[in-house]
């Protein structure tokens, strides 16, 4: 398993509201990524909480090679809403982190499976044999128009409302998190990133990248520097598990 990580700060942000966790050198098996929102550095707060909340939740994954399907199931969604919890009540208790979130995107790799657990609009593709598969669904207002026809995929790049999304860990009291099970097969890349990466480039810039850059960490600085090129309108975090 080669694994390549790379977080910016993007060229328009002052400070870098993203956060990310890989589960210790010789599991590697528990990938998480997380993009803060909310004022005063509340964002970086929300993204931090969320991972070490979901990290410490699921640590007995990391050593439980007997679980149930299922019971991973349970495990990471109930890790995001114990997060959920956690930071909605820090956000009423203190009127300096009022509405702040974050988005959450999580991969467990067990055996021939990952198990994906997801709420806001960071991303999980799944690049196999030359074809990159968006393997979660943005919890976006134009993903929502894109899907009941209102407006084209081509449109909603730049719609006005771009990045308003629909569903943050951390911003009601309850949330419901997406969960998704893929095969993985060896040569397969796994491919967890914020949308700094995804408002910057489209689906083929991002496959074209991966099928230059045989490197994964390289693949990972080669996409970042892209989206900084274009713009780097925002937090830019890259996590790559090639298997």
């Amino acid at each position: 398993m080669e694994i390549g990580i790379k977080t910016d700060v993007g060229k328009i942000r002052d400070n870098n509201q993203d956060a990310y966790y890989i589960s210790p050198k010789g599991d590697y098996s528990l990938f998480i990524i997380a993009d803060g929102m909310g004022g005063h550095k509340a964002g970086e707060i929300a993204s931090k909480m969320a991972i070490d909340i979901i990290s410490n939740s699921l640590k007995s994954l990391l050593t439980d090679l007997t679980v149930e399907d299922k019971d991973i199931e349970d495990r990471i969604k109930n890790s995001i809403y114990e997060a959920n919890d956690k930071i909605y009540k820090k956000s009423i208790e203190d009127e300096k982190f009022s509405g702040m979130g974050t988005t959450v995107t999580l991969a467990y790799v067990i055996d021939e499976k990952i198990f994906i657990g997801h709420a806001g609009d960071s991303r999980a593709y799944l690049f196999k044999n030359g074809i990159l598969s968006q393997l979660t669904k943005d919890h976006s207002l134009v993903e929502e128009l894109i899907r009941n026809g209102s407006i084209s995929k081509e449109e909603a790049k730049h719609h006005p409302q771009r990045n308003i999304i629909t569903r943050a860990v951390g911003t009601s009291k309850e949330i419901k998190a997406d969960l998704v099970v893929e095969p993985k097969s060896k040569d397969d890349i796994l491919l967890l990133c914020t949308d700094g990466l995804t408002n910057m480039l489209d689906d083929d810039e991002i496959r074209d990248s991966l099928l230059i850059n045989k490197d994964i960490q390289k693949a990972c600085e080669e996409l970042v520097r892209l989206s900084n090129d274009k713009g780097g309108f925002d937090n830019i975090t890259i996590l790559a598990v090639k298997f």
